[in-house]
This record gives structure tokens, sequence and C-alpha cells, in this order.
């Protein structure tokens, strides 16, 4: 078998329905679709996912599991699955008719251990917007040494396609009840893969909706980004791997410590302790990070807001994203 696609489900009984239909829309039928409940409470997506499980017996299995969030939903998802790719569907979320068609021929053609892919964000009002997930696009297959800055792409897990046995042979597993699993993943699994290629069209529809556990306002959880990070860089190193890749993962901990969880903190309370612990985790870890040349090419307003995270400038910042919004 060549794609397995794992959908967590948890309390998603109006939008599951629609989710398998997309991934089922394609003339391409060498796949399995696991359905991995994790202990949904709503009293109807359990027996959903065994319903729709033998509408489609031949595609469609169900495991039922006590909760373990999403990171361990695709932990058993990878346990479960018989293909030799994977892909991670979130069950809110769609997929473009014919994806898994055109995924299979460009493994076919370039045998390549990750196809990654760019994506569509859909709004409440049903309004789509095409969004660039990786870095770069590149027009044949490269590794992570050829070309580290794609290090730098969105690390949501799926964007992309990935070789089972990029997780299984280094055991690679997702965090369970933790935020920011994806980017705790993501990384290694570049780090490992042999062969990447990029396709530039958008496969993959993700629905931003208010209920979604990175729209959550609990303030004091975005510690649990150092966590992330403490992971992430331990591994590296472990692997002997991190001076290699250090100017990527200082440019990424200044994205996501220093710039995007600065901006998420702030935004509720300008004098909160954690703004300056991320100032300093920073520090600790990437000493020389002023002058990494990553920052030189940041987009315009994330620029901006390294400059006003710099000088502490965060009631200006917290401004600045009011008057956006």
């Amino acid at each position: 078998m060549l794609i397995s696609v794992i959908i967590p489900v948890y309390n998603v009984k109006e939008y599951l329905e629609k989710c398998v239909d997309s991934v089922l829309d394609t003339s391409f039928r060498d796949f399995e679709v696991i359905l991995v409940d994790d202990g949904s409470t709503d009293g109807v997506c359990p027996a959903l996912c065994d319903a729709i499980a033998k509408k489609h017996s031949d595609i469609v299995r169900v495991v039922h599991q006590e909760n373990k969030g999403l990171g361990g939903a695709r932990n058993t998802g990878i346990e479960a699955s018989k293909g030799d790719y994977l892909l991670f569907v979130d069950s809110d979320d769609t997929l473009i008719p014919d994806t898994l068609s055109i995924l299979a021929n460009k493994i076919m053609q370039t045998n390549s251990d990750i196809v990654a892919f760019n994506i569509f964000t859909e709004n409440s009002n049903g309004e789509r917007n095409p969004l660039n997930s990786n870095y770069a696009y590149y027009d044949k297959p490269f590794t992570l040494k050829e070309h580290p800055e794609f290090m730098l792409s969105l690390p949501n897990a799926w964007s992309r396609i990935w070789k089972r046995t990029l997780y299984t042979d280094n055991n690679i597993l997702y965090p369970e009840r933790a935020w920011y699993e994806d980017i705790r993943t993501t990384l290694k699994v570049f780090a490992k893969a042999e062969s990447i290629v990029t396709i530039n069209d958008c496969l993959y529809v993700y629905l931003q909706r208010e209920g979604s556990i990175m729209r959550s306002s609990n303030i004091e959880r975005n510690v649990e980004i150092i966590d992330a990070f403490e992971d992430i860089i331990s591994w590296f190193k472990k692997e002997s791997l991190f001076y290699e890749y250090e100017k990527e993962l200082c440019r990424i901990t200044i994205d996501n410590i220093f710039i995007a969880a600065s901006v998420r903190v702030l935004m509720a309370d300008t004098k909160h302790p954690l703004l300056k612990r991320f100032k300093d985790y920073t520090k600790e870890n990437f000493p020389e990070y002023k002058s990494n040349e990553y920052i030189k090419v940041l987009p315009k307003m994330k620029k901006l807001a390294y400059k006003l995270v710099e000088g502490n400038h965060y009631k200006i910042l917290k401004l600045l994203f009011t008057i956006k919004k």
C-alpha cells in the first residue's frame, strides 16, 4: 500500500464527514484512511467514525482510544498504518479533489522521502486564500544539506506527505497533550530525509476557526514553546546536527519565541513576565542572534515586530496589531 491517511478525531461532528469525503474524492485507490477517535466526548464522533468505516469498509479503519491529544492520536495512526507514506489530515480540514493522485504521481516520479505542497486557508465565511507552506519552490528533489533554508518552511504536519520510515526508523514521535507538536517533530523529520521535493499547487484547505487549539486564550500555556525548543535543540545536539543548522535554528527561534510567542502574550498583557523569559531564552541559546543573516530577509511586518520586541516597545506593538485586526 502506498499511502495511509491519518485523521485524528476529537469532537468534530460538524466537520468529519466533509473531511473524509474530500480524502475519498480521488481516482487513486492504493490508500487507506485511519480515523483515530481520540476519546471524543460529544456522544457522536465515536459512532460516526464507525458508521463512516462501515460505509467505506474497503478503505477506512477506526481506532478508538483514551484521549492522548493530537500528537498522541497521530502516533497511534502511525503505529496502525500500512502505507509506505503518511498524510496527516486534521478532521476539520479538507483536501482538494484528487490530491492523493497528485501526490502519488510525484512519489512515483521522484521516490522522495517528503513531498511538500502549499495550502489554502479558509475563514468562517468560506473565503479561501493561498498560502505558501514552504520557504521556496525547488524544481527538483533536494536534501536539507543542499537547501538548509527549507527548515524555515511552515512546520505543519499536514502540508507534506512523509515516508513512514522517517518516523519509525528514527524513533520520532509527536508529543502527547502538548502545544507546538508540529514544530517539535517536523524539524527532526526534515533532518532525517534523504530527498525532499516541492509542489507549487495548493492541495490542502486549512479551516481557521475560533475553537482551534492555537487560538486558545490561555496565556500561560505559551510557555510550552520553550519546552518545545528545549526538545528541538537537545535533539539536534544529540544527533550532532546543531552546529550544521545553527543559523536556521536561530531564525526559527526568533520567529516562534522572540516574535510570535511574545506577540501572543503582549496582546493580553504588555507587562507579563513571559516576555522577558522569551527574550532571555533566545539570548542564552543564540548569543549572536542579532547578527543572524536571516534577519535581513524577514518580511516587513515581522521585521518591524522584531525591532519593537528588541526595544521592549510592547505597547506600540500591541497597538499596531490591534489596528491591523
